[in-house]
């Protein structure tokens, strides 16, 4: 079932749906059609070179997040994919913990474009990703 078609499902059920997701640890705090909460903690074999995370990990937990807030925003019965996704890094992040807060700049019925605001422990942006997700119609006689 798409999240319209019945009560919105818990961020844990959610992330459960997101193997590579939880595998990070990344973590899921609010999941709402306007706005979609994650974070994940710095780890030294998340890292590249000089300790700071890396930015594949910061990528991931933008996508993950943002593809939570993406699909809470579906039509019933559709699913939803990355199409396109661009991630300025604005500064690293040696210690602590990322929090990703994603909401959507557009919900058509093509597309679904979503805004990914990483910050760290001080709340200072350390990056932002924007990215696109087609709108993928349900099959017929598919309940999703």
């Amino acid at each position: 079932m798409s999240p319209s078609e019945t009560a919105a499902p818990s961020p844990a059920g959610l992330l459960a749906a997101m193997p590579f997701a939880t595998r990070l640890g990344i973590e899921l705090h609010e999941a709402a059609p306007d706005r979609t909460v994650g974070s994940l903690s710095w780890s030294p074999d998340a890292c590249t070179a000089g300790g700071v995370l890396h930015g594949g990990a910061l990528m991931a937990l933008a996508d993950s997040v943002g593809a939570v807030c993406a699909y809470l925003n579906l039509p019933p019965g559709a699913g939803t994919s990355t199409v396109e996704s661009k991630t300025n890094f604005l500064r690293g992040v040696a210690s602590g913990r990322v929090r990703a807060t994603a909401r959507p700049l557009h919900v058509g019925g093509t597309l679904v474009v979503v805004q990914t605001d990483l910050r760290d422990d001080e709340d200072r942006l350390v990056g932002q990703t924007t990215q696109t997700q087609i709108v993928l119609a349900a099959k017929d006689g598919a309940t999703s």
